[in-house]
């Protein structure tokens, strides 16, 4: 089995990483359009990289394309010769579907689409997938679990589902970092250090997604439960409502799906 990565980018950097937690470097191949990019994770990881994308494609079966969505179409030109019905070609991709990807490569080809976030880096990923079962063997389908369950949880999903999983989970890390720094910012108005601030805040946060995973309590509930009648938190609750924080984050999700499917 060899994994083979065409784009090492922030995504398929952080893939990389959880993978490499449960594969030896010589299981793994990447190509990158930097060469420079190419040295330093070869030189950091111990993952030999391809000459090309052609050539990384030759040598591995399963494939994940860790492109953004323009490129697609000259990477595709770059492998579409080579690629073959056994591989298993993995698009990381918004927007780029699998009838897309089949009509560029063959009808032959299978194709697993997936939406991961950049918190793979560090295990903690949330990854949509959705492949149709009958292409692929016992072995195969293991293989994809042992990928995405490598840097942290996944969920299989309808095709037609992945746009709303960019929103929910693909993009909206970078909305989760700005709730950090703002809120950190707030608390260094106040007078706490810095790197305190972030410190606090981010371990904030991550308590509090670790609330509603492990309670399986609503959100709201577990809001309800901090807001006292008539204290401190309640009051910063009616702020965020009047400067219209919830229609922020609604307002932000239309424009990332709509933004995700102008790219099919």
């Amino acid at each position: 089995m060899k994994i083979g990565f065409i784009g090492m980018g922030n995504m398929g950097y952080a893939m990389l990483k959880g993978i490499l937690n449960h594969a030896r470097p010589e299981d793994i191949v990447f190509s990158d359009a930097s060469r420079e990019r190419c040295m330093a994770v070869s030189k950091e990881t111990g993952v030999l990289f391809a000459e090309s994308n052609a050539e990384c494609a030759n040598v591995a079966k399963y494939l994940i394309l860790a492109v953004k969505p323009q490129y697609y179409e000259k990477v595709l030109k770059n492998i579409e010769n080579i690629v073959r019905p056994d591989h298993v070609i993995i698009s990381i991709a918004p927007g780029i579907t699998i009838d897309y990807l089949k009509n560029k490569l063959g009808a032959d080809k299978r194709i697993v689409r997936a939406m991961p976030n950049t918190p793979a880096l560090v295990g903690c990923g949330m990854t949509g997938i959705c492949y149709e079962d009958k292409e692929f063997d016992f072995n195969e389908k293991d293989v994809i679990d042992n990928i995405f369950s490598s840097f942290g949880k996944y969920k299989k999903v309808e095709e037609k589902l992945l746009s709303a999983v960019t929103c929910a989970s693909g993009s909206s890390p970078a909305y989760v970092y700005m709730f950090i720094e703002a809120l950190a910012d707030s608390a260094v108005k106040y007078g706490i250090p810095r790197d305190m601030a972030y410190e606090m805040v981010a371990q904030t946060v991550m308590g509090s997604a670790k609330m509603v995973l492990e309670t399986k309590e609503h959100p709201g509930k577990l809001k309800d439960n901090v807001c006292s009648p008539g204290g401190t938190t309640i009051a910063g609750v009616s702020a965020l409502e009047e400067y219209g924080f919830r229609n922020a984050i609604i307002k932000a999700t239309d424009e990332c799906y709509k933004k995700a499917n102008s790219f099919s």
